[in-house]
């Protein structure tokens, strides 16, 4: 199964089931809201596969775009395994950090 991010209508990524879990799994630890977060774990939890960033307060929208951009791909290279397609799942991971910078966040 596949799974959805919406960061806006027209910006979107789409990933494998267990890369989509693993992007959003990423962020439940270090958001500091808890209800965002709870929200995130939701999604994971019950394979609803599709998370929209609008959903979350502008705040935690901000917060979630700060962490994809500041750590998202570092994480990436130290916590997913080494295999044939890591190249490419760190190129897609990267796909989605660019597309944070077509938000009118800042």
């Amino acid at each position: 199964m596949a799974g959805l991010i919406v960061l806006r209508p027209g910006i979107d990524w789409t990933a494998t089931g267990g890369l989509f879990d693993w992007t959003l799994d990423f962020l439940v630890s270090r958001l500091s809201d808890r209800r965002a977060a709870e929200h995130l774990q939701e999604i994971v939890d019950n394979n609803l596969g599709s998370f929209w960033l609008e959903d979350l307060s502008p705040e935690s929208q901000r917060e979630v775009v700060s962490h994809w951009r500041a750590a998202l791909v570092a994480e990436g290279e130290r916590d997913l395994p080494e295999t044939d397609q890591k190249p490419d799942v760190l190129a897609h991971l990267r796909e989605l950090v660019a597309a944070t910078y077509r938000l009118p966040m800042e």
